[in-house]
């Protein structure tokens, strides 16, 4: 059921106003009384889309209310008592090693020559503990009595002898007698007289 175009002669679907060839204006049958029919025009017409009046209006609503929040919240001006006042930093108190009794030793004759202390416990240890950081090995060191415990992830690692090795005279002179190695899950690796 198809029209023609009068002007083109293009056959045209039912219900298009003009023709999509040469946009002539169609007859419209139908029409019993002298008013026009609306037909909708179908296909490809899109609406008239006007402007989005309310996102506007709502997206100026959302700044006005951050710059009011914002501006009368007030700056962030530093009080009179933190620009006196310095915050106290945090004092370490250094852990210190439990004491370990001396050997008495004997008066010093008039003819010996003086000789140096022997090393503390605390300055040997500490020249373990720098020798085991030197070498990547890791390593707390918690000293009991006579023995210190070396307590590292690297003790099976072949250079933790060797490196034991070098500071085992100056822990000896301190008073220490045996080494213990431990992983860090507390299993012994290894012990050792010094």
């Amino acid at each position: 059921m198809s029209s023609v175009c009068p002007v083109c002669g293009v056959a045209v679907v039912p219900g298009y106003v003009r023709c999509p060839k040469c946009h002539a204006a169609l007859s419209l049958a139908g029409t019993t009384t002298g008013r026009l029919k609306r037909i909708d025009p179908g296909g490809t017409a899109l609406p008239d889309k006007s402007f989005p009046v309310s996102a506007v209006v709502v997206g100026l609503g959302v700044i006005v209310a951050m710059v009011l929040l914002f501006g009368l919240r007030g700056g962030s001006k530093p009080t009179e008592a933190a620009a006196i006042v310095p915050p106290d930093p945090v004092a370490a108190t250094p852990i210190r090693p439990p004491v370990v009794a001396r050997r008495a030793a004997p008066a010093p004759e008039a003819t010996a020559p003086v000789t140096a202390d022997p090393p503390s416990v605390a300055a040997a240890s500490r020249e373990l503990e720098v020798v085991l950081r030197q070498q990547r090995l890791w390593g707390r060191l918690e000293i009991t009595g006579t023995r210190i415990d070396v307590r590292s992830g690297a003790c099976a690692d072949r250079a933790m002898p060797p490196a034991i090795d070098g500071r085992a005279a100056l822990l000896h002179d301190a008073g220490l007698t045996k080494l213990r190695c431990l992983e860090q899950s507390g299993a012994v690796v290894f012990e050792r007289d010094l």
